[in-house]
């Protein structure tokens, strides 16, 4: 499936020990004042030296407000947790670009049904078409409910043509 709300979750995924140094080593380069915390602006900063963009004010607010008000900002043990999730994340996008791209195999940016079942025949030779044109079907129905409600926070964005599925 090309969709966290259809069910698809990304594995739990663990940093090697030299990663997992890094993001520390990160951690208390941002701590400029050595409080053992990140302030909004600090965590900020943090993220462009890890990801290379900077946050949204939409996701600052979302990190600063599951922070413990007891504290002035973001712990290390925080701060490493929410690096984590964000590396899942986005190695779950880039393993759901790597598999729609399988499936692409004419590059055209969309998957006709005639690509799902060729695709489908290679991984599953004995999966009924009728259950291929169910999954199609059901792509198609959340991608349009995705369309329509835009308040959805998934991995993949999809756009319907005509008998089409588009990853964006």
């Amino acid at each position: 499936m090309f969709f966290s709300q259809a069910g698809a979750r990304p594995r739990m995924w663990e940093a090697s020990p030299s990663e997992y140094k890094k993001w520390v080593e990160v951690f208390k380069a941002c701590d400029e004042e050595n409080k053992g915390c990140l302030s909004r602006e600090n965590f900020k900063v943090a993220v462009v030296m890890l990801f290379g963009y900077k946050p949204s004010k939409i996701e600052a607010d979302a990190v600063m407000s599951s922070v413990d008000p007891n504290t002035s900002g973001i712990l290390l043990k925080e701060f490493l947790d929410i690096v984590r999730k964000k590396k899942e994340a986005q190695l779950y996008r880039n393993e759901i670009r790597h598999i729609f791209t399988a499936f692409d195999r004419h590059y055209r940016g969309y998957l006709t049904l005639e690509d799902f079942k060729k695709a489908f025949k290679q991984v599953a030779p004995k999966l009924s078409e009728r259950i291929i044109l169910e999954v199609f079907s059901d792509e198609e129905t959340i991608a349009k409910s995705k369309l329509e409600d835009k308040s959805i926070n998934s991995y993949i964005s999809c756009e319907i043509n005509v008998g089409t599925i588009s990853y964006l």
